[in-house]
């Protein structure tokens, strides 16, 4: 009867935890009944889910769409959008972005990276930034957007950000699930997963963050096509994982950071996620998401929790960024951006600036802790 939006998956409640869901219109006051039944306390945030989406897709006059210089970046935008916007931002700042694709999606679409960063030297430390593996969460490629603006302008004007784009690359995927992205503006707000076929069920896509090759299809994933947390037929079955796993194997030695952006829940998660144990770098990750909170909250004083995924957040099996960690990826995190559940998927426009400005400052945290050294950090460490 319903869409679970916090937990993803019903297998994932417990008693006395908070549950989002959306229900449809028509099965509504079944389930006001039922909550009266069961004597579950609830509240209605969004009586009208379809006035919200609309005036985050209707065609507005302010939705500035040609040039550079006249990209709104304080709205949301669709798929052809943001890749038009790569073009030009490719095409206009030919010293500190270089554009390619990693590979195609299942619907045969490009899946274009950015490399930024001054051409210094060959090899320098990367960091990886990627955005929009579930469909759903728009505020994701938005930030990803906001993120090159603000490298791009503010270079040579802020020293951080000066520095940073001097020493490190950074690989930034605005939308990873671009076939997900570009159905969730065309046929379904909520849709999360992938868009791949079954051959045996009539369900389509793939849960993109349970599809990594490690502890593939445990705790925390599902082996149904229809679940929402589908972790696919085999590890790296989607094509957008396969093209992204097989771009950081290659280039594991200088990437020093992954980061992937989600929402929602106002949370930074670092490994593991599969199980309870302690990362053996625990010290200086944590540190690091300690020091990156710390920014976030001094722009606007938003609180952010953070931890090991399975401890802050639930269990799940085949996430990026235990994979990240696994292939020698030291500081690996993933971001639940706002906000705690009044607007789930659904911020509003007018949080997009507040919300990218202080992940900014989180990100930028994170990027400059690798320039310096983490006394209790090894080089190698095992992956146990």
């Amino acid at each position: 009867m319903v869409d679970f939006w916090q937990p993803n998956s019903a297998s994932l409640i417990h008693q006395n935890a908070t549950v989002d869901v959306h229900a449809k219109q028509n099965d509504t006051q079944d389930l006001h009944a039922r909550f009266k039944l069961e004597r579950i306390k609830y509240r209605v945030f969004i009586s009208n889910l379809q006035k919200e989406i609309e005036k985050q897709t209707g065609y507005r006059s302010s939705r500035k769409r040609r040039s550079e210089s006249q990209y709104d970046y304080e709205v949301y935008h669709s798929l052809e959008e943001i890749q038009n916007w790569m073009f030009e931002m490719n095409r206009s700042h030919p010293q500190l972005v270089t554009m390619f694709s990693v590979g195609k999606s299942y619907e045969g679409r490009p899946l274009y990276v950015f490399q930024l960063g001054k051409r210094s030297r060959p090899q320098k430390k990367s960091v990886w930034i990627d955005c929009g593996v579930h469909a759903r969460e728009w505020i994701g490629p938005a930030f990803c957007q906001w993120f090159v603006k603000e490298a791009l302008s503010s270079y040579k004007y802020d020293s951080v950000m000066t520095r940073l784009l001097n020493q490190l690359d950074f690989f930034i995927m605005p939308v990873f699930n671009v076939d997900g992205y570009h159905f969730s503006w065309n046929t379904d707000r909520f849709w999360r997963k992938t868009r791949s076929k079954n051959h045996k069920f009539h369900c389509r896509g793939v849960d993109a963050n349970r599809n990594w090759k490690v502890k593939w299809c445990n705790e925390g994933a599902s082996s149904h096509p229809c679940d929402d947390t589908y972790c696919g037929p085999f590890p790296e079955s989607e094509p957008e994982v396969k093209a992204v796993a097989k771009f950081l194997r290659k280039h594991k030695e200088r990437m020093k950071a992954y980061i992937s952006i989600h929402a929602y829940a106002q949370m930074l998660l670092y490994p593991y996620s599969y199980k309870y144990t302690a990362i053996p770098n625990f010290n200086c990750v944590e540190s690091a998401a300690q020091n990156a909170v710390a920014a976030l909250y001094s722009a606007y004083g938003v609180r952010y929790r953070y931890g090991p995924a399975s401890t802050t957040l639930y269990v799940s099996s085949g996430s990026s960024i235990d994979w990240a960690y696994r292939n020698g990826i030291p500081y690996a995190f993933a971001f639940e951006l706002r906000d705690t559940g009044h607007f789930g998927f659904l911020l509003p426009e007018s949080l997009i600036k507040p919300t990218c400005t202080e992940t900014l400052r989180a990100v930028k945290a994170i990027a400059s802790g690798l320039l310096k050294k983490c006394n209790t950090e090894k080089n190698r460490f095992p992956y146990i």
